[in-house]
């Protein structure tokens, strides 16, 4: 069964634009994906030219965000997720983990952007026993979210929320804890939150080339200071080994031996 949220938003009537990098498109092309255009390979190229370790950025942060769905659903028996600000689908998305594991999970996905949502059919997919919905809406608008989301998922359930790589694109550091303690307040007791995102403090390479890409003019994404990432889960038990640099987290047994990056993420419960 596929189910879905979809409504026509301003974004399913915007126009594509395939002569200006988008950001979820070169995200897209270092995960090696195929939904990106020459302009976003360019950019791409150029973006790892200056800092080669983002393309293990990316590939790390995809690598924590399938350890976070395989333990929540194998340990903590959630079944449902609410994913916010997606991208691109490459492999390894949430629906294909939960469902792979557990077939009657049911996940909703949430994006504001033309390009996602023109492969939302490639979302759209899912298990017979489970579902899979899209939501297109923008992170600021919490309510919204939580209102779609319940077509599909159950919001008096334990709900993993999942915000991997999101949250950088909310400047105001303040604002971005809003919106995801309004998100859990929406959830019930023994829910989870999923956070990763680009953090400072590990990787100078890494934070000169975020800079001079914020300042070239394309939609900014600012990492942030771990300590800042951490407060994201002020009022939740995070699991252990709370948050730290992302091929740390509950690495897979015989794994290689990493090297920190400037990618932080967590997992926490909601008492």
């Amino acid at each position: 069964m596929t189910e879905h949220a979809t409504t026509p938003d301003p974004a399913a009537r915007q126009k594509i634009d395939t002569t200006v990098p988008h950001s979820a498109r070169i995200w897209n092309y270092w995960l090696g994906g195929k939904d990106n255009y020459p302009v976003d390979e360019a950019a791409g190229d150029a973006y790892s030219a200056v800092f080669p370790g983002i393309v293990t950025v990316a590939r790390s942060s995809r690598a924590f965000l399938r350890r976070t769905i395989a333990h929540l659903v194998t340990e903590a028996g959630i079944r449902q997720f609410l994913d916010i600000g997606t991208g691109l689908p490459t492999v390894d998305n949430t629906h294909e983990v939960a469902q792979r594991l557990a077939p009657a999970s049911r996940i909703v996905y949430v994006d504001h952007d033309p390009m996602v949502l023109t492969h939302a059919r490639a979302l759209l997919t899912s298990t017979l026993e489970g579902a899979t919905a899209y939501v297109d809406a923008d992170l600021s608008d919490p309510d919204r979210i939580l209102t779609a989301a319940a077509e599909t998922l159950d919001l008096t359930r334990p709900t993993a929320l999942i915000l991997s790589n999101i949250l950088g694109h909310v400047g105001d550091h303040d604002r971005a804890r809003e919106v995801v303690a309004r998100l859990m307040d929406g959830l019930p007791s023994g829910s989870f939150l999923s956070v990763n995102d680009g953090s400072r403090g590990v990787d100078t390479a890494y934070e000169r080339a975020q800079d001079a890409y914020n300042a070239s003019g394309a939609v900014p994404y600012f990492l942030r200071p771990v300590d800042q990432i951490t407060a994201f889960f002020d009022g939740l038990e995070l699991l252990e080994p709370g948050v730290v640099s992302v091929p740390f987290w509950r690495p897979e047994p015989g794994s290689p031996v990493q090297e920190p990056i400037g990618e932080h993420g967590g997992l926490a419960r909601k008492p």
